[in-house]
């Protein structure tokens, strides 16, 4: 059996269109869903339940992103987890095979993640970022000293993802981190001598629309918890980080023109600033009074 977690807080027609497109999945395996939700207040639970999900309900006080895939996880049947977000949905009926089969056909493997393709219609950074974090060619990451930690060997997302139940139960999510508890645990594992495969045939379809302050927000918290993910490695993974991001500078200028969507670089510029600043601001975030990190956070409540 496969099990498929979902973290759930006023899902509303996302959810519905997620719940749809793994109601048409095409494999020969029994597969169940099973809900966390944080305190909706729509009709997120009536239409889990039109869908034979399962349904948990926690406190929204109680939410972590760790914690409520934990307990997802916790109340699962499957031998394998695949975790997915309410707002995501899979691009055809083969997305869980494709995720799911190099857990099968290769044991050092601990995690599979797959592609994440941008919303109709979205902004053009989105549209860039995502390509270049999740692009069209498959990897193979590896890390055997904390040396090789980085952007690139710990990237890993619960958007898109799956793990043996087994392995989880060894190396559950982090409940105490602000966000990343994704590339926490792709740390772990990697340290302990798995492999992440990233595949980018089971794609799904997911992307924000980020205000300059939500983008601020959500780049904070990103760096706060940098230090046990993408900037684990130290020294080594901080270098490795502004590489990136020059290349990434120059690329999407470059994309922009290319594509004819100059007319783009000005709130480009911005844009791409402010997410700096708060991944940075994050990154130091142990320099931060806690009433200003209450402030830049998109969960302040995890800091009180």
């Amino acid at each position: 059996m496969i099990s498929i977690v979902i973290p759930v807080r006023d899902g509303g027609s996302a959810l519905a269109r997620c719940l749809a497109a793994i109601a048409g999945q095409q494999l020969d395996e029994e597969v169940e869903v099973v809900i966390v939700d944080s305190g909706s207040r729509d009709a997120s639970l009536e239409l889990a339940r039109q869908h034979n999900a399962r349904v948990h309900e926690i406190p929204p006080a109680d939410f972590t992103h760790g914690a409520s895939r934990n307990v997802g996880a916790g109340l699962a049947r499957g031998e394998l987890l695949v975790f997915i977000s309410q707002d995501a949905y899979p691009v055809d009926e083969h997305w869980l095979e494709r995720l799911t089969a190099p857990l099968r056909e290769q044991a050092d493997v601990g995690g599979v993640y797959g592609r994440q393709l941008p919303q109709l219609g979205a902004r053009p950074p989105e549209v860039y970022f995502l390509d270049f974090l999740y692009g069209p060619q498959a990897r193979n990451q590896r890390a055997s000293d904390v040396a090789e930690l980085s952007m690139e060997t710990t990237l890993f997302s619960n958007v898109n993802a799956a793990m043996a139940r087994t392995l989880w139960e060894r190396f559950p999510f982090a409940p105490d981190i602000i966000m990343s508890e994704d590339q926490d645990w792709s740390r772990r594992v990697l340290l302990a001598g798995y492999s992440i495969i990233y595949e980018p045939s089971a794609a799904v379809r997911h992307s924000h629309e980020y205000t300059l302050k939500s983008a601020l927000r959500r780049f904070f918290d990103s760096g706060a918890s940098a230090e046990r993910a993408y900037l684990a490695g130290a020294a080594p993974s901080r270098r490795i980080l502004r590489a990136a991001a020059w290349r990434y500078a120059r690329g999407e200028l470059s994309w922009l023109g290319r594509t004819g969507q100059r007319r783009w670089i000005p709130y480009t510029v911005v844009y791409e600033s402010v997410k700096l600043v708060g991944l940075t601001l994050g990154a130091n975030h142990r320099r931060l009074p806690p009433a200003l990190k209450r402030r830049l956070s998109a969960l302040p409540g995890f800091w009180t």
